[in-house]
């Protein structure tokens, strides 16, 4: 039999924290029985806490602003997992749409795949930060005032508690200052500003409106990366560890990416160990990146340790096996060549569009093991893929050289060298 259910689950990014709190609030206020992840389950306890909290509540609410689609491409994104589950029970779900939020926008709608298709087709309300109020008044009694026959699960003692402590931490949290919600207006403006000067514009207001901004200094700090302002990307970076040190190691790599390409390698390896210390069970980025130096200062076996972890840690993601293949090809004088040949055929199979330089590793390595004719296959691929890259060309150059295709050998150092501008130095290769 139908009824009016009060339990809702509020599914949100870390970014929109003030606004997911104001709801709490609000609706905590007129009777219902909400839970959302306040201050971070630890990561052992997440999945089984959040999962068994949406299927134990009736109502799914989804913030969303343009910014807390852009993860949503990645199949294990959190927020899309909460999505899809609230799905598969279906959940009276029903979308927040905040900061102008449009399901239409071309950014927002390629990654509005699989599963996640469907959510665009569910009534939604918007909530304006002038009329939150009215807005909140809409929700509960148009979209929450409803009869539903929605089947609800039983949840464990621990995600009981779970909800008990999280709940607790949200009451006594400090109201929500209108303050708080325009400077998630402005960040989201950066966020969706084309022109540099107005993103670093609109970040700059967001953080002079909340001070304690985090996400406001990261997004700023991003831009001046992106820019090459590494100084200031520095500082940004900085301000967002010394602002919160519970929930850094993501900005410990931003800043450890930043010190990189300064050139100051020590402090970026010990920025790249400190996002893994803070939290290994995410960091493969970080254990990458690290593993990126390694390989930099020779420590062949240090950056073959990291590129394991990031493999095992994203068993997914092309890049690492790529990385890994040629930290084996460089780890001693003659390399572990056929250990090479497998991470590289591995990452040509988990990325098949990797752009030709793995096709390219992978013939060398082919080359170096004495099989020419895999070696000049692997170089077609690598110039498919790739054909305004000269090293292609160079490398296939010297694959044909070496089988006695002399007149292929000119045709690809010369195409090789006009793409870099020396025609007069192909010549002399043959």
């Amino acid at each position: 039999m139908k009824r009016i259910e009060k339990t809702v689950f509020l599914s949100y990014r870390r970014t929109n924290a003030p606004w997911a709190l104001a709801i709490f609030k609000d609706l905590k206020h007129e009777g219902y029985d909400v839970f959302f992840d306040y201050t971070s389950i630890p990561s052992g306890d997440f999945a089984s806490a959040i999962l068994a909290n949406i299927k134990a509540r009736a109502h799914f609410l989804v913030l969303l602003t343009p910014s807390a689609m852009e993860r949503c491409g990645e199949p294990n994104d959190w927020l899309r997992r909460e999505i899809e589950t609230a799905l598969d029970t279906q959940r009276n779900i029903i979308p927040l749409m905040l900061e102008n939020f449009d399901f239409g926008t071309p950014a927002i709608a390629c990654r509005l795949t699989g599963k996640l298709a469907a959510l665009k087709a569910y009534n939604g309300v918007s909530v304006p930060v002038e009329y939150f109020e009215a807005a909140m008044t809409k929700l509960r009694e148009k979209f929450l005032s409803v009869p539903l026959d929605a089947v609800l699960h039983p949840v464990s003692d621990f995600s009981l508690q779970v909800v008990k402590d999280q709940q607790t931490a949200a009451v006594a949290a400090l109201p929500v200052q209108q303050a708080e919600l325009t400077a998630q207006n402005w960040c989201e403006r950066g966020f969706s500003a084309a022109e540099t000067n107005e993103k670093l514009r609109c970040y700059t207001e967001a953080i002079r409106l909340t001070p304690d901004y985090v996400d406001a200094y990261n997004n700023r700090g991003t831009v001046y990366f992106t820019i090459g302002d590494l100084d200031h990307a520095i500082q940004d970076f900085t301000e967002t560890i010394r602002r919160n040190p519970e929930h850094v190691e993501y900005w410990y790599l931003n800043r450890g990416n930043a010190h990189k390409e300064k050139g100051d390698w020590v402090r970026a390896i010990q920025d790249f160990s400190e996002a893994i210390h803070r939290n290994p069970d995410c960091a493969a980025d970080a254990y990458a990146n690290r593993g990126n130096l390694l390989t930099l200062t020779g420590d062949w076996e240090g950056a073959l340790r990291d590129y394991t972890e990031a493999i095992r840690l994203k068993p997914d993601d092309g890049g690492y096996y790529r990385k890994r293949g040629d930290s084996r090809a460089m780890r001693s004088k003659k390399g572990d060549l056929e250990g090479a040949l497998e991470d590289y055929t591995e990452s040509i199979r988990v990325r098949p569009d990797n752009g030709g330089i793995t096709y390219n590793n992978r013939g060398i390595v082919c080359a170096r093991i004495g099989n020419p004719e895999g070696a000049l296959l692997d170089f077609d691929e690598a110039i498919r893929a790739d054909p305004s890259n000269y090293q292609f060309y160079d490398n296939r150059g010297m694959a044909r050289k070496a089988k006695g295709d002399l007149d292929g050998a000119q045709q690809d150092f010369i195409k090789g060298a006009r793409l870099r501008g020396n025609v007069e130095a192909s010549e002399q290769n043959t």
